[in-house]
């Protein structure tokens, strides 16, 4: 007898073994029809994986996570079914499941099209239609390699290389097609109905760039067409908002092939630029930094002292001079060491608190770069911390405090906290530990937020505290951090004398609010769809005259508010004003002002905010009393 415990605690007793999807028939039918696999006290097997002993089971439906998942992983195997009869001598390689959907690597003898894409799905489709069911075998290994070698499947066979301790694989048939996988997999195509392929790319076998390209196919695949048209509609909007595409409309900045992985600033980047660097030194001055700025090229010693030269080499950009070896900084944390080095320092100096925008550079791989969101020479609003163990706490809840209101600045109002806890390898007592990790969490209590706690994913010299948004399209982008370092200070000789007039080494707290000011430009860009708020909008306010006449006028008015610190722009030429005022909306300009006859004889303006909304006509004191509101709210 077989004893079955359900999620409700509910029992169910079977006289032999039996498999996943006999437990669910004997449910009910619809439970059968919806299942896609099982959790077996706790592992995700198929629904055809027997179970021959007293378990705990939960029934995987497509409504599950995991379902979905699984859902997706085998819309991967689809495309390879479908691949294969099409294009027969096509080698398949991997085809692993990604957030929201899925890709599968290829090698063919030339580029895909769009029209192949199309073609495959189409036949995915064909396929689903069949309704057959997905068979798995668990195989010997030697004749998985038969299998393989039969199909001339050169990429299995290297897969299979790298798993020598298996003896036994699962091997899961699509009619004629076979994948080799650890599953689990639907047990039938009518779960793969709604899915879409979405792209071609380029990939290298196993993600090195010195290996032969393959071929990207991605898809998406959902439980319903609703879910699937939300995500279709998500992935336009975020193409629409797309900061490479949004940077040359706007005329924001270039990238060229000159200088890969660098940001050519054009005038109005700049200006976006500008706005976000100033309000951070305004952060600075009103908690406490001292702003600093430390060298950009440094000698081989400090980054071997570091570990850097050890652990680092090779993404970083080094050159010599006079017999010497030299890197540019890849971070700017050694430099902060040295400047507090330069004088003696006393406990009564603690907390000191630096802050850089530095820049850094790091050789990133070519395939990996991303517009300005991913470069190899970035820009930090970088801070350090130089504290005692007993002033960890408050310098965290401060800290949380900070970055908070920042980012509710700039329009960020959804975060994610996560504290980072102790590695296995790791530097420091256990008790420096425990003081360290009950900073971070009771940092983030006092701030009353929820967060997550992920065992073991701190830094060698100590806990972190990570900090990640939430966009407008709801996709979370990694930003800020703080990490607890208790070993930087010490590898490099930093120490202040203490209260007994001994010496001890500072604790580092590494932190940043906006991280790398390109990607996080890169990420407002996005966010407000390339429409700034006005204290971020490189062009705040135009100025159209309607005819010659108002020209005079028209000057007067820009200059005004130029002269106030507005960024306004003039515009002068001799088109139709309904062009013109078409022309500064396409540029996503929070205000235009328009000036006719009898705005000039009035001397006031008649004002249009973004969106084409009539705000009527003002006087130009009362357009630049409303601006200033705008941009002290950060509206």
């Amino acid at each position: 007898m077989i004893q079955i415990t359900l999620p409700d605690g509910s029992r169910r007793d079977f006289a032999q073994s039996v498999t996943v999807a006999e437990v669910a028939r004997s449910i009910g039918p619809g439970l059968a029809k919806n299942t896609v696999a099982g959790k077996i006290d706790g592992r995700l097997v198929d629904a055809s994986d027997v179970i021959d002993h007293d378990a705990r089971l939960q029934i995987i439906t497509p409504r599950d996570e995991e379902g979905l998942e699984i859902i997706r992983h085998s819309c991967a195997h689809l495309v390879g079914h479908a691949v294969k009869q099409l294009y027969p001598t096509a080698r398949m390689v991997i085809g692993p499941v990604i957030e929201d959907g899925f890709y599968y690597d290829i090698a063919y003898e030339r580029p895909f099209t769009p029209e192949d894409v199309a073609a495959i799905e189409r036949r995915m489709h064909e396929l689903i239609a069949q309704d057959y069911d997905v068979i798995k075998k668990m195989t010997p290994r030697a004749e998985v390699i038969k299998v393989f070698q039969q199909r001339n499947e050169d990429y299995k066979l290297r897969l299979i290389d790298d798993m020598p301790d298996e003896t036994a694989m699962g091997l899961y048939y699509h009619q004629e097609y076979v994948d080799m996988c650890r599953g689990p997999h639907v047990p039938n195509t009518r779960f793969l109905k709604v899915f879409k392929l979405t792209k071609l790319a380029g990939a290298y076998w196993r993600g090195d760039a010195k290996n032969e390209q393959l071929q990207r196919i991605y898809g998406t695949a959902w439980a319903d067409k609703k879910d699937l048209d939300a995500y279709i509609q998500r992935i336009e909007e975020a193409e629409k908002r797309d900061h490479r595409k949004l940077g040359k409309e706007l005329d924001l900045f270039h990238i060229d092939d000159v200088a890969p992985g660098v940001v050519f600033w054009h005038p109005k980047g700049w200006a976006i630029w500008q706005a976000v660097e100033q309000y951070m030194r305004g952060v600075y001055r009103a908690t406490g930094y001292q702003e600093v700025k430390g060298p950009q090229l440094l000698d081989k010693s400090l980054w071997e002292k570091t570990g850097h030269w050890q652990n680092y080499r090779e993404n970083m950009f080094t050159t010599e001079s006079e017999k010497r070896e030299y890197a540019l900084k890849p971070m700017n944390c050694p430099g902060h060491v040295l400047i507090f080095k330069s004088d003696l320092r006393s406990y009564r100096d603690l907390p000191l608190r630096y802050g850089e925008f530095g820049q850094c550079h790091r050789n990133e791989p070519s395939g990996g770069l991303h517009g300005i969101m991913r470069v190899r020479g970035f820009t930090q609003d970088d801070g350090h911390i130089f504290c005692t163990e007993d002033q960890i706490l408050d310098e965290c809840v401060a800290y949380t405090a900070q970055l908070q209101k920042v980012y509710a600045d700039f329009g960020f109002t959804d975060i994610i906290y996560k504290v980072a806890t102790r590695p296995e390898s790791r530097v420091g007592s256990d008790a420096l530990w425990d003081k360290a990790e009950h900073a971070c969490f009771e940092a983030l209590r006092r701030s009353g937020v929820e967060f997550i706690i992920s065992p073991g994913d701190g830094a060698f010299y100590g806990p972190k505290i990570e900090y990640t948004l939430k966009d407008a399209l709801g996709r979370q982008w990694q930003c800020g951090t703080i990490q607890v370092d208790f070993n930087m200070g010490e590898r490099l000789g930093a120490e202040y004398v203490t209260e007994s007039s001994g010496r001890a080494h500072p604790v580092m707290l590494h932190r940043a609010i906006v991280g790398s000011l390109e990607r996080f430009i890169g990420m407002l860009i996005e966010h407000h769809a390339g429409a700034m708020p006005a204290w971020l909008a490189p062009v705040q306010v135009a100025v159209l005259n309607i005819t010659d006449a108002q020209a005079e006028y028209a000057q007067t008015v820009a200059k005004t508010l130029q002269n106030q610190g507005f960024r306004a722009e003039l515009d002068l030429h001799n088109e139709k004003i309904t062009y013109k005022i078409r022309k500064h909306s396409l540029q996503k300009l929070p205000y235009i002002l328009v000036v006719g006859d009898k705005e000039r004889d009035a001397g006031a303006v008649a004002v249009r905010a973004r969106g084409n909304k009539d705000l009527g006509v003002m006087s130009v004191d009362a357009f630049a009393a409303q601006v200033s509101q705008d941009i002290a709210s950060k509206v």
